[in-house]
């Protein structure tokens, strides 16, 4: 008898749980009155934003708490045993047996010294004492189940050869070597490209069909969830919210919270003139400082003085629906079916001159071939950038997506004048700055072209306050005669970036992530920059955050009539707020044209499969169903002909070996929408919507 038929009823049953941290000052409470429970072979999405406790809850399963962590209350039975009665042996047994866990960074769960192969077998040898040559087997078992190329070389690599994408894929292959009945995920994907995410989220709905495995899967992704799980977990601050199936949760929300979480991500339909998205008010409640009541009421639209917040509330099952239950006070007397609000329409800003322009650009590195192969004194050349040619106007958003590698942050750093080009040109107001290194840029060049960074916790000094490091950047750019003249600015600043003012005074580690980019946001507009380069500013930020600093950098942009790179390999943000869309891949420019021309066929081939990978959380969205095979290939031993054809799935159209013999020429397809593809007119004529909307 396999472990997985041992048991009928819940594989995992969390039962009113509650879990706490200690200080020496006080007791916080992360966890309460949690219940979920998994059915054999079922998949359920834990989602809420960052510090919501979905974490602490997987945790409380491992029972791995650490020191300062205690189960204060409730149970979490594993087939109907209590884990919290077991014995350290017994646990060590479950645990990596029964009970698998993928964290969200692969690294650190592998060990740097030591090859895979042997991190594998050590599975099956420890838990089950099975022979080498049989943990062998299993392992280039495992290693051709998550679908990696050239099994026995993976093998014999170090982790440190293998690429983010397959070291995930490690990750889950040493989970299922001992094929457990539970696979708890901690945002796997989150590190990883949107290819690689759609090609990794395939692999585990696969493999949960193929082992029975039933999945704890935890994210702040609503459309992974959706496309991975049966039931969904909404939580906030500690407790669920509403539980149900995904259908019921995502079409008959019965929870504020979860109807605030779908109106601030850009689902199809979203324009960032005529339906922004609403931001939720306000921020997360500290552990410590709960309202009473429900946790939700202060940023609620629907709160009741003197009723919302008079006693604890508990689940309650909504009628109609099994297993739906929400903790909601006034559900039954919500109109769920209301329009939403209007938000404030904005017209669409006019856009002006050419303010940059880029020719033919190139950016080459040399690397000593000594240094990575062994061998002696010769030179690779790393191709970062092939030949970009571009323009952007003032007030103009131009998305600029691709897969990590594909040259989107090196043509960031040309442009900053951190790098300088190997050949073309960069026009700034037609000076041209391709050969100028930041030291040596006048300070209005400095003032002009400025950055906001996709992690703000990096780019704050720690040790100075919010307001002195945005006066430093006004006193670097020559802005105010004096000091006071430079608080008086900085204050404004503060009120352009919707920081209160007494932020000023703040040092960095008081703010909260989206706080932060704030901030970055602030001082990037110190010196009125004419051009904004945002390199993914709002990927590191829950999406209640993300919507309101996308709208601010919006607004922003609108009163200064700033010109905004937006890098990026979120779509669904690119489709809401970019005006025009490049597509990059391997350093090239494959396709370019207005958002609209660029997310409706005809496709370069890259970029249908990159809108085939978008999760969205929509249960209406019927998407084409394109798994990219293989990995980006290195700008060090590029593929010869067009850089995609290692890849793509159209090449078989073209005649002869085109696609391997010549890099394709760049074509127009229409006003302004260019592609860098072999593909025949009638070809590309016949393509379809990969996103498509179905009726009600």
């Amino acid at each position: 008898m396999s472990k997985h038929d041992a048991h009928d009823g819940p594989i995992l049953e969390i039962d009113n749980l509650s879990i706490s941290f200690f200080t020496r000052l006080r007791e916080i409470p992360a966890v309460m009155d949690f219940s979920v429970s998994v059915q054999p072979g079922e998949a359920v999405g834990l989602v809420g934003e960052s510090g919501c406790g979905k974490s602490t809850v997987a945790l409380g399963v491992m029972q791995d708490l650490g020191v300062n962590g205690h189960i204060v209350g409730g149970t979490i039975k594993f087939k109907g045993r209590d884990l919290g009665q077991m014995s350290v042996d017994e646990l060590r047994d479950i645990r990596g047996n029964e009970i698998a866990m993928i964290y969200q960074e692969p690294m650190a769960s592998l060990n740097p010294a030591m090859r895979v192969g042997k991190q594998l077998m050590e599975v099956p040898m420890i838990h089950e004492g099975v022979s080498e040559s049989e943990a062998r087997k299993r392992a280039l078992e495992v290693v051709n189940d998550v679908k990696l190329p050239d099994p026995e070389r993976i093998l014999r690599a170090f982790p440190h050869q293998l690429s983010g994408g397959q070291q995930q894929r490690i990750v889950i292959a040493m989970a299922l070597m001992s094929k457990p009945s539970l696979l708890i995920l901690d945002e796997p994907t989150t590190a990883l490209d949107v290819t690689v995410e759609a090609a990794v989220v395939d692999l585990v709905k696969g493999l949960g069909e193929k082992y029975g495995t039933s999945m704890l899967f935890i994210s702040h992704n609503l459309g992974l969830v959706l496309e991975t799980c049966d039931r969904i977990c909404v939580m906030y601050s500690g407790e669920a919210v509403e539980t149900g199936s995904i259908k019921d949760v995502f079409d008959k929300m019965r929870h504020p919270y979860t109807q605030a979480l779908f109106r601030s991500i850009p689902l199809p339909g979203a324009d960032k003139n005529t339906r922004p998205l609403k931001a939720i008010p306000g921020n997360f409640p500290l552990p410590h400082e709960r309202p009473p009541g429900c946790n939700f009421g202060p940023r609620c639209d629907y709160f009741e003085d003197g009723r919302c917040d008079a006693a604890e509330l508990h689940m309650e099952a909504v009628e109609g629906d099994t297993r739906h239950d929400t903790r909601c006070l006034r559900f039954r007397e919500i109109d769920w079916d209301a329009p939403v609000q209007a938000m404030d329409q904005v017209a669409a800003t006019e856009v002006g001159e050419v303010v940059l322009k880029m020719d033919d650009l190139r950016k080459y590195y040399r690397v000593a071939a000594n240094a990575l192969f062994g061998s002696s004194g010769a030179h690779k050349v790393v191709k970062a950038n092939e030949t970009l040619s571009f323009e952007a106007h003032e007030s103009e958003t131009l998305a600029i997506v691709g897969e990590s590698g594909c040259g989107k942050s090196t043509f960031a750093k040309v442009l900053m004048g951190l790098e300088t080009a190997t050949s073309g040109k960069i026009l700034l107001d037609d000076r041209n700055i391709e050969h100028i290194p930041i030291e040596q840029r006048d300070t209005q060049t400095v003032a002009d072209i400025q950055m906001v960074f996709q992690n703000p916790f990096d780019t704050l000094n720690p040790s100075m306050t919010v307001g002195r490091q945005i006066m430093r950047a006004l006193e670097i750019f020559g802005i105010g005669k004096t000091e006071k003249e430079r608080r008086a600015r900085m204050m404004e600043l503060l009120d352009l970036v919707k920081l209160p003012r007494e932020f000023a005074d703040r040092m960095p580690r008081q703010l909260s992530g989206g706080q932060k980019q704030r901030v970055g946001i602030a001082r990037a507009f110190a010196g009125g920059a004419r051009i904004v380069v945002a390199d993914e500013p709002v990927s590191a930020l829950d999406v209640s955050v993300q919507a309101a600093v996308t709208d601010l950098l919006m607004e922003i942009q609108r009163k200064e009539k700033t010109t905004l790179l937006f890098i990026s390999h979120d779509l669904s943000i690119v489709r809401y707020l970019s005006d025009r869309v490049m597509v990059m891949y391997l350093g090239h420019v494959v396709e370019l044209g207005t958002t609209a021309q660029v997310f409706s066929p005809p496709y370069h081939p890259y970029t249908e499969a990159l809108l085939s990978a978008v999760p969205i959380a929509d249960t209406h969205v019927e998407k084409q169903h394109i798994v990219l095979e293989g990995d980006v290939p290195s700008a060090m031993n590029p593929p010869s002909g067009c850089p995609f054809q290692t890849r793509c799935r159209w090449k078989r159209e073209v005649p002869g070996n085109l696609c391997e013999e010549e890099v394709p020429p760049v074509r127009m397809l229409a006003d302004g929408h260019q592609v860098k593809c072999h593909l025949a007119d009638d070809i590309l004529a016949r393509m379809e919507p990969v996103i498509k909307i179905a009726a009600e």
